[in-house]
């Protein structure tokens, strides 16, 4: 059976205020986006968590985004392709000096929010994310939704393309994620969470939001956490899927 990585979204405060609990869910996933300075972080964050990374042997990844503190990223942007190109090596760079100060480096590649759902079939966005990873490492994977004109664009420019798949958030019947704006686009119960989580593992599959069976071959798995009780969940998640079989590794 494939193996699967566990994701977070980590880094995600700025000055005085934190919204996750890096340090209980680095004991958690195995590996670890954290928010490069535009929708989320900053200096002494990133520097935090990627030492709290390297100490416990989870990958660091730039989790990179419009430039959007305000709207946490989640806001839908125009950039010129050049300048998001430029931007996207920018935040990468800033990770990548913290990371290697913790004895690690980055390791690979997601966006965030608006950037991320742009992605899937935006080629002009698409192409210019890919650039800026080139940019700054032409070796570095890139973490993405399968079927994405990112992951596309990414494999096209000799850089690792990695599936992506999420627990928490509902599907369509095309394989794309339910807009959050829209009802029922987060699944909140924990249980059905955890189910998912096994079923995307083992079978490679997902209930869209209209019932249909929808394939998701993704090699890591998303556990949010900026949701109520998330590092308990993300703990039920890892339990279960080692429980069914699935054994839980980095991508890289």
């Amino acid at each position: 059976m494939t193996p699967i990585d566990l994701n977070a979204d980590l880094g995600e405060g700025f000055g005085r205020w934190r919204l996750t609990d890096d340090e209980q869910l680095l004991s958690v996933v195995t590996s670890a986006n954290v928010a490069c300075g535009f929708h989320a972080g900053d200096a002494a964050t990133m520097r935090r968590v990627c030492e709290m990374a390297a100490e416990r042997g989870v990958r660091v990844g730039a989790q990179v985004s419009y430039r959007d503190l305000a709207g946490f990223g989640r806001r839908a942007m125009d950039v010129p392709p050049a300048e998001l190109a430029a931007e996207i090596a920018y935040q990468i760079g800033a990770l990548e000096v913290f990371a290697r100060a913790a004895g690690t480096r980055v390791s690979y590649v997601k966006p965030h929010g608006a950037l991320y759902n742009r992605v899937v079939h935006d080629e002009e966005q698409a192409d210019a994310v890919v650039e800026g990873v080139r940019l700054t490492d032409a070796t570095l994977p890139v973490l993405g939704l399968p079927g994405s004109r990112l992951l596309e664009y990414a494999r096209k420019a000799g850089l690792p393309a990695v599936g992506e798949a999420f627990a928490d958030r509902a599907y369509t019947e095309e394989g794309t994620l339910v807009p959050r704006g829209q009802d029922g686009a987060v699944v909140t119960d924990p249980e059905a969470v955890v189910e998912r989580s096994v079923r995307l593992a083992r079978d490679g599959a997902v209930t869209s939001r209209s019932g249909t069976r929808v394939e998701v071959r993704a090699r890591s798995l998303c556990l949010h956490g900026d949701t109520p009780g998330a590092v308990e969940l993300a703990r039920l998640v890892r339990e279960r899927l080692q429980k069914s079989g699935v054994r839980v590794e980095a991508f890289v």
